[in-house]
């Protein structure tokens, strides 16, 4: 079922939902964001289907993304690609009336899809055609023909189902491993990971570089930052926030935040400040 995300929540804090956007409540007096469920059959590989609409913007938009340690599947008129994680920040600009539709798949979820580690993806945008060939061709030209938004996330779904995938128990592992990194904000350090896991360090390193295309520790950063950045838009002091999310001090923080947001913690606080 579609969520759509409220305007100006009351409360300042990020939904979870929107982890990952900069400055994220401006963006929403620009576009319409709308989550669709996958599928039962679908729900082991893709976290979610998601539509951004706007229309008849005066000025052109820029929505800057912290990423996640997620594929994503994209397509609209002037991007129709496969994105595997992208360690830096990325933005996409809005102009005049559009829609996009995107797949996020489960961390670990799209390696059944991929003849190969999904490491083979990691920092690139590879198009939809020539990952799946003619028949990925041709969902990118249905799916941009499609004037409706719940049918068009039908055919992204029903494309995928019929490619085939098959339950990945490794798969299914790292989604549980990235979803307790995310859900625990006392994590930092792989060998702590590692213990609760079973597994050892390099073992970890291997599995999650095969199927997230990232290590475990770069994981357990970006989801520091993602917490980093709410915390710093609710306008909690930075000394704080770099001790609880185990940075050794304050400036390897604001390296960090500064390299993934695009601007230091203190001009992202004032971007909540006016929220």
């Amino acid at each position: 079922m579609a969520a759509i995300v409220p305007r100006r929540p009351e409360a300042r804090l990020v939904e979870r939902r929107q982890r990952g956007w900069v400055d994220p409540y401006a963006g929403l007096d620009a576009f319409d964001y709308v989550r669709h469920a996958p599928s039962p059959a679908m729900s082991a590989y893709v976290e979610h289907f998601w539509v951004v609409t706007w229309t008849g913007l005066a000025e052109p938009y820029e929505q800057r993304i912290v990423s996640h340690p997620s594929v994503n599947m994209t397509i609209t008129h002037d991007f129709r690609q496969i994105a595997g994680v992208i360690k830096g920040g990325f933005s996409y600009t809005m102009r005049g009336s559009g829609r996009v539709l995107g797949t996020r798949f489960r961390p670990g979820g799209f390696r059944p899809f991929l003849d190969g580690p999904v490491s083979q993806l990691t920092g690139r945008f590879v198009e939809i055609g020539e990952l799946f060939g003619a028949a990925g061709a041709n969902l990118v030209e249905h799916v941009l023909a499609e004037p409706d938004a719940r049918a068009a996330v039908a055919l992204v779904d029903r494309f995928l189902l019929n490619l085939g995938p098959h339950r990945d128990p490794l798969a299914d592992e790292v989604a549980a491993l990235v979803a307790t990194m995310e859900s625990d904000m006392s994590m930092t350090r792989v060998d702590e990971l590692a213990a609760g896991s079973g597994r050892s360090v390099r073992s970890l390193q291997r599995l999650f570089r095969d199927y997230v295309g990232v290590g475990p520790k770069w994981v357990i950063r970006r989801f520091r930052l993602h917490e980093a950045a709410e915390r710093v838009y609710q306008g909690l002091d930075l000394a704080t926030l770099a001790a609880e999310l185990g940075y050794t001090d304050q400036a390897h923080l604001t390296h960090d935040f500064t390299a993934a947001v695009g601007m230091p913690p203190a001009a992202y606080a004032r971007l909540g400040g006016r929220a």
